[in-house]
């Protein structure tokens, strides 16, 4: 019996087309998308891909989906990723994985941007889950202070008793805080800390989400922009 993540990541590959440019996310529930788009390639759909971690990138190869670099190309068709927490206006936030800058740079890039999620990732408001922070390591106890000058409780994120280190050679800090009342202010404040690099909040990105209802079964969700 298929599992909430590989019932709403296996729909979110239904979205890809022949001819694309797709933008593959990280993480556990988009890990049967990829696998998904891989059976697809087999079966003679041609796309190409672009991977937002070293993680997908060897997953995408090993599923083989032809991949190639940002600076070859001009355009995303479409991304899809999985995420961390999502709110009912779809803001999210995502990092758990470690791959939030690549992730956002290719979310902002596609025409459209599809979160697959699985039930426990739906929440009223953002902040159950703290929001990964990536900072330049240089300083980075410094920018550790400046969060918390703004409400922020960091914590860096560390793997076998050293500290993780990104893709792209930058720490972590998984950072608690007490209320996000307003998500969008946050983004904006947090990436205005010298040092920061990026953010997982993601706001006004997403145009789908795919979630799984008590059935059992995929549902497809469109955001409304007018809120």
């Amino acid at each position: 019996m298929k599992n909430e993540k590989q019932i709403a990541g296996e729909k979110a590959a239904e979205f890809v087309k022949d001819g694309m440019v797709v933008g593959l996310g990280t993480g556990s529930t988009v890990l049967y998308t990829i696998k998904k788009i891989g059976e697809r390639v087999k079966d003679g759909l041609s796309i190409t891909a672009v991977a937002t971690s070293i993680q997908t990138e060897q997953l995408a190869k090993e599923c083989g989906i032809p991949l190639v670099n940002l600076a070859d190309i001009d355009v995303i068709d479409v991304a899809i990723d999985g995420a961390d927490e999502v709110d009912a206006a779809f803001n999210l936030i995502k990092g758990g994985g470690g791959a939030l800058l690549r992730e956002k740079i290719i979310a902002s890039s596609a025409q459209e941007f599809i979160i697959v999620a699985d039930s426990s990732k739906t929440v009223k408001q953002l902040g159950r889950f703290p929001i990964p922070v990536e900072v330049e390591m240089f300083g980075y106890p410094l920018t550790g202070k400046k969060i918390q000058s703004i409400g922020g409780v960091p914590k860096l994120r560390m793997n076998e008793g050293k500290p993780f280190v990104t893709d792209n050679g930058n720490y972590i800090f998984d950072c608690e805080f007490a209320a996000i009342s307003s998500p969008e202010k946050l983004e904006l404040n947090l990436n205005l800390i010298p040092g920061v690099v990026e953010n997982g909040l993601f706001i006004d990105l997403v145009d789908l989400l795919i979630t799984v209802d008590q059935k059992q079964e995929a549902v497809i969700q469109k955001r409304n922009e007018d809120g």
